[in-house]
């Protein structure tokens, strides 16, 4: 036992050491470290927790200042819900999340609100995030006014100078949500964001409700204002497509962990995870003639209530070894800025730890296994 706590302790400390002290350089704007988020589950009657739905489960990684992080994975893997913990919409359970230096969840009422210009986030759709009952140069002006952004005789010049810089017309402040189209809609969203003057935007699925040509104009305008404003983002989307196009670097989700984080061109000409491998062979490619390889994976997703042991893609997995099924694979750095979760690209020396832990994780599932059939042979005979 002593030494299986002593080869955990290594592993730990392997892992830390990838991101320990980022926080600290100062050209990296959002460090999160083994970000955790579990939704209790209660009974129907009593109200008691009965369980834990591991939204996200052990997440790190770091964004660059002037940057886009791209956040892919199949629905429910938990990508908004990590986007929502980093702007303290939502409580964590664990871990840590640092944003210019500082630790988000140790900030208190007064600090965080001096920082929440700085933060911000594009919802998925634009029609239930505006208000109906307010015009557009309100929904714009509301925010700026309630932090002081710029004084009270220059607000309206100022709204007008942010819609213009998102393709909208002075003529617009007077109109409503429901006079524009999708598009027009989701620039609003945008300029409402921007107006707050912030470091760092959430861009939850921005585009995803949007017609195809409307989203080239959505994704070239925020292209355009990041060159401008010097904007980092967080851009999380199901359309790899999109993704590759905007994104500098790249992570990849699954079952609340992340399996692959790169850079853009690393990652999608030479993907390492075999989830990622399946998840970017349904690309589809403008071509009738090309031949697709579609990788078709097995099954179905696990439920996050109920995750597998061990590494959480095993049970779908075409390359899966009988350590998989025990132990959970490490977040390494295989090539250089090119990480990666799996036990195919373990070293000889980290298998030979990995495989003392697992054979006494097997050899526990035994004793409990033996005990759990000698009590129902007493049962049995009682």
């Amino acid at each position: 036992m002593a030494e299986l706590e002593k080869n955990v302790a290594v592993i730990d400390e392997y892992s830390d050491k990838l991101f320990k002290d980022a926080e600290k350089n100062p050209e990296n704007l959002l460090v999160v470290k083994h970000l955790k988020k579990y939704f209790p589950i209660k009974s129907s009657f009593f109200k008691k927790t009965i369980g834990n739905v591991k939204a996200v489960d052990d997440v790190s990684f770091k964004i660059r200042r002037g940057t886009t992080m791209g956040l892919v994975g199949e629905s429910g893997c938990g990508k908004s819900t990590v986007g929502r913990t980093i702007l303290r919409l939502q409580d964590k359970t664990a871990g840590e999340v640092f944003f210019n230096g500082q630790d988000i969840f140790k900030l208190t009422r007064s600090e965080l609100r001096k920082i929440r210009p700085t933060i911000q986030i594009i919802f998925q759709d634009p029609y239930s995030s505006l208000s109906p009952r307010l015009p557009v140069g309100e929904i714009i002006a509301e925010a700026v006014r309630e932090h002081n952004i710029v004084p009270k005789e220059e607000l309206d010049d100022y709204v007008t100078r942010i819609m213009h810089a998102c393709g909208l017309q002075e003529y617009h402040k007077d109109r409503y949500p429901h006079e524009f189209s999708g598009g027009q809609r989701q620039r609003i969203c945008i300029a409402r964001a921007l107006a707050l003057n912030p470091d760092f935007i959430l861009c939850d699925e921005p585009v995803s409700a949007l017609d195809v040509s409307i989203q080239a104009q959505i994704i070239n305008l925020l292209r355009d204002l990041q060159k401008q404003f010097g904007l980092t983002y967080l851009f999380i989307s199901h359309d790899l497509s999109v993704v590759e196009h905007i994104s500098d670097t790249v992570g990849v989700m699954y079952l609340g962990n992340l399996v692959e984080f790169s850079d853009t061109e690393k990652i999608f000409d030479k993907p390492l995870h075999p989830y990622t491998q399946a998840l970017f062979s349904a690309i589809p490619v403008p071509d009738p003639d090309y031949k697709m390889n579609r990788i078709i994976l097995e099954g179905s997703i696990p439920s996050p209530a109920n995750p597998p042991s061990g590494c959480k893609f095993h049970t779908r997995c075409k390359d899966c070894m009988e350590m998989c099924k025990y132990v959970q694979p490490d977040f390494l750095e295989i090539e250089p800025n090119h990480f990666c979760a799996c036990h195919l690209y373990n070293s000889p020396e980290r298998n030979a730890q990995l495989t003392a832990e697992m054979q006494e994780l097997k050899t526990k599932e035994l004793e409990a296994s033996g005990k759990k059939k000698e009590n129902k042979e007493k049962a049995d005979k009682k």
